[in-house]
């Protein structure tokens, strides 16, 4: 690939295009893949811009028949060097209510009715923190009826044990 780089006239033209143009049509978002082709992230068509002017990326793919200066209007960029992305995916998704909904399939953990809030294990009162190994979904009368108890106080038998999801199951769900 010969790389080539443009005239400082040429990229300020297509800056001050860059600029002028407005971000509602049919592409207000490119699509930023690794060199490797693994999608990272999405980034508005003035950030892609700046980055071909940069030689940081690449167009890969392009809207057809619109060009911007002398670029045709990116759909999908290209990273021009390898970015390491270990640090997304270790350690797993953070805390979240929405999460715990997708990890116990919306369904209450004592009773299997829908859940429509979260219970904790070790109640917040007596320390209990929001992890995902003492948070479980319930349904409000479940939940009322524990209260600020351990399930084995209240005489309540969780139907899931409660563990850490990947990234792989949260999304399924």
């Amino acid at each position: 690939m010969v790389r080539v780089r443009l005239p400082l006239t040429v990229r300020k033209v297509v800056w001050y295009r860059v600029v002028q143009l407005k971000e509602g049509g049919p592409v207000t978002a490119v699509l930023v893949l690794n060199a490797d082709l693994g999608p990272l992230h999405r980034v508005s068509i003035r950030h892609a811009i700046r980055m071909i002017l940069r030689e940081v990326a690449v167009i890969h793919e392009a809207e057809p028949d619109r060009v911007i200066g002398v670029f045709p209007l990116p759909r999908v960029v290209r990273l021009v060097s390898y970015v390491v992305t270990r640090w997304r995916f270790t350690g797993g998704p953070a805390w979240s209510r929405a999460g715990v909904h997708a990890r116990d399939g919306r369904r209450c953990g004592y009773c299997g009715r829908e859940a429509t809030t979260i219970d904790h294990i070790l109640p917040r009162s007596r320390g209990g923190r929001n992890t995902w190994k003492n948070t479980v979904a319930a349904c409000t009368g479940c939940n009322q009826r524990k209260g600020d108890r351990t399930p084995v106080e209240a005489g309540m038998v969780l139907r899931v044990r409660p563990s850490t999801p990947t990234w792989h199951a949260l999304v399924q769900r």
